[in-house]
């Protein structure tokens, strides 16, 4: 097996299907035929030269009892830096872009279980504090999809299966939130690379991957999986498609195109009499062609009114949500006197 086609190997084996054992390296190396030693290197270097952007458990912000939403500002082009500064420096933004569209920053927003703004107030001080013009917040009505797996093979299918989950309830334990505290971290390349966490919490490894299986299946973890840093990794074109469709039929437009492999999110949010635009897309692609072909393909699929592709012209802020940490309180303390 040549180089370049055990990486693409790699790099798909590891968005998809982590192996959570003891020597998870040695399990993909035993896979494709080589050694875990090549298995490791490969990773190594694809993690030095920023193609893989972090290894860890992805955890469902709202499960963890945080409120969350998308949020669009719209900002004058000469207050865009200063406003970013400010936007950014809530911990609980993870993404931040700007889009070719007049609300043109665009972000995620989550506050703490125990915030003492809120969510909505949470935005008004980040719009007064940036001056905004105008903002819309658009929360999660329903979820179709939420799953970054990049094509690295060339071997996907256009369309996949997107299976509905059932989860259990769950009662968090002092253990669950340090193994939630430790596993949302990146893991490092090495033989094993769970063996710190276990030695640190004086577990053993049984215990800990049983653990998170239980958080899977609560819908706590949504699954524990390598996240590619898109354009390193050739996805040189990913734009936000919104869609204008009916809200009557709209969870079934939204498994539509949620069925689409070049689809890694889909969501129904409201709609406003300033944005009309009620499914929102993910959607993937080398070029800006293939990613336009594939948005008119999907446009042959789903009945909507209108739709428009907004390309990210700059990326802010894309980082992970530390979680249960005092980092959100401390925010909103410096904060309180804007609130």
């Amino acid at each position: 097996m040549k180089v370049t086609k055990m990486k693409q190997e790699i790099l798909s084996r590891i968005q998809k299907k982590f192996p959570l054992v003891q020597k998870p390296f040695e399990v993909i190396a035993n896979e494709l035929g080589m050694s875990e030693g090549e298995v490791l290197e490969i990773l190594q270097a694809e993690k030095k030269a920023n193609i893989i952007r972090q290894t860890s458990a992805i955890f469902d912000t709202k499960r963890l009892g945080y409120k969350s939403s998308l949020v669009a500002f719209k900002i004058p082009e000469e207050n865009i830096s200063a406003a970013v500064k400010i936007i950014n420096s809530h911990p609980g933004v993870s993404h931040n872009y700007e889009r070719n569209h007049d609300f043109n920053i665009w972000f995620t927003m989550a506050v703490a279980p125990d915030s003492s703004l809120g969510l909505e107030k949470t935005i008004e001080v980040l719009a007064e504090l940036t001056d905004a013009d105008d903002y819309i917040v658009l929360p999660t009505l329903k979820l179709f999809k939420i799953n970054v797996k990049l094509n690295t093979t060339g071997k996907d299918e256009k369309k996949e299966e997107v299976k509905k989950v059932v989860h259990t309830d769950i009662e968090l334990t002092p253990l669950h939130h340090e193994i939630i505290q430790r596993a949302q971290y990146d893991i490092d390349f090495v033989s094993e690379p769970f063996a710190n966490i276990v030695n640190e919490l004086d577990i053993d490894y049984e215990t800990f991957f049983n653990i998170l299986q239980e958080l899977q299946e609560a819908g706590v973890m949504r699954r524990f999986a390598s996240i590619l840093n898109h354009r390193k990794a050739g996805f040189n074109a990913n734009a936000m498609v919104v869609w204008d469709v009916d809200e009557e039929i709209g969870e079934e437009i939204g498994a539509k195109a949620a069925a689409f492999s070049a689809v890694s999110h889909c969501y129904l949010r409201p709609k406003y009499e300033n944005w009309p635009y009620n499914l929102f897309t993910m959607v993937h692609g080398k070029t800006t062609e293939e990613t336009n072909a594939m948005i008119e393909e999907m446009a042959q699929e789903i009945q909507s009114k209108s739709h428009m592709p907004l390309y990210s012209s700059k990326e802010f802020k894309k980082v992970r949500i530390e979680y249960f940490t005092p980092a959100f309180a401390e925010w909103e303390e410096k904060h309180t006197t804007v609130a």
